[in-house]
């Protein structure tokens, strides 16, 4: 009953948790309690792994489809949604500092700022794709490894004949 949605569903779902993980990151570390902090950290680190694989595992495909071309699609295609969403969080909420809460002001009033705050256009569209780059490696990978695991690619019959062993 899990994998029975659509490509484009589980695109959407995998887009979903990327963003709830960016929403969670700009809340500051001294909105949660000192003994929850590590776990949130945790579940920062959980929310930025899980869309290539919770988006992986959700399509429906044929029990003898490996790696069809849609998957090897899917990783840099998940990539790029994620970092338009990535994109529109920084230019109207801005960025998130590394134990959490916004790093300074929203990307776009940062356009028309002065001296240290400043953000040129340039700046913000090579971050972005250099992340994007990142980002789908990444996905990529993780796509493959996780389909070619539901796959059981570590399956192997020895020895051949009548005395036969599924590994």
């Amino acid at each position: 009953m899990f994998r029975v949605t659509t490509m484009r569903r589980a695109i959407s779902e995998g887009v979903a948790i990327f963003v709830v993980g960016r929403l969670v990151a700009m809340v500051p570390a001294s909105f949660w309690p000192f003994w929850l902090f590590p776990l949130v950290l945790v579940g920062r680190v959980g929310l930025f792994i899980l869309p290539p694989v919770w988006a992986t595992m959700r399509v429906k495909s044929t029990k003898r489809e490996k790696m069809s071309r849609r998957f090897w699609r899917l990783g840099p295609l998940l990539a790029g949604w994620c970092m338009l969403a990535d994109a529109l969080i920084a230019l109207a909420i801005g960025e998130a500092t590394l134990f959490g809460g916004p790093a300074s002001a929203p990307d776009i009033t940062r356009f028309t700022a002065s001296g240290d705050a400043h953000l040129s256009p340039v700046a913000f569209v090579a971050s972005v794709t250099l992340r994007f780059v990142i980002y789908a490696v990444y996905y990529t990978i993780a796509v493959v490894c996780t389909r070619l695991a539901n796959g059981g690619f570590l399956r192997f019959t020895m020895p051949a004949g009548k005395g036969r062993v599924t590994l």
